[in-house]
């Protein structure tokens, strides 16, 4: 009797040690853990289009836009841009961390336009896009 208390009481402080131990997945807005991730500049972004252009280090990425956040032309973004799939990424000019989803990733100049002309058409005769000159490159030198 005394062994199926005390191993009882045993296996109630473990679970409750271990029950009381929380992490949280992704810091809300910790920027030391943000700042850690990969940078980008964001070069393309339309009104009309749910799709937006970074570029980074290693090219240009296509991510698609959830929910009602699509950061801007110009904006400093954080987060994991050089894998496919749905992640939070952390607009470091708005100080908010949004959803997108990454569809395309480390293409040229090119292949970038091709790709947002195949997810966003533009109609019009002659109608082009030109991405926003961004300062990535330079800064990483």
């Amino acid at each position: 009797m005394k062994r199926i208390f005390t191993l009882s009481a045993v296996v109630l402080a473990v679970t409750l040690f271990l029950s009381s131990c929380v992490r949280d997945s992704i810091p809300p807005n910790n920027q030391n853990y943000w700042l850690s991730k990969e940078r980008g500049e964001v070069v393309y972004s339309d009104s009309y289009c749910n799709y937006f252009v970074v570029e980074t280090y290693n090219g240009y990425t296509i991510v698609r836009a959830y929910g009602s956040y699509k950061p801007y032309e110009g904006a400093t973004v954080y987060g994991n841009f050089s894998t496919s799939g749905t992640k939070d990424m952390y607009d470091y000019s708005s100080n908010y961390v949004f959803t997108g989803t990454v569809t395309d990733y480390w293409l040229s100049y090119a292949e970038a336009q091709d790709a947002l002309d195949y997810y966003c058409p533009l109609y019009g005769k002659g109608a082009t896009r030109v991405f926003k000159k961004s300062t990535i490159k330079e800064q990483q030198k």
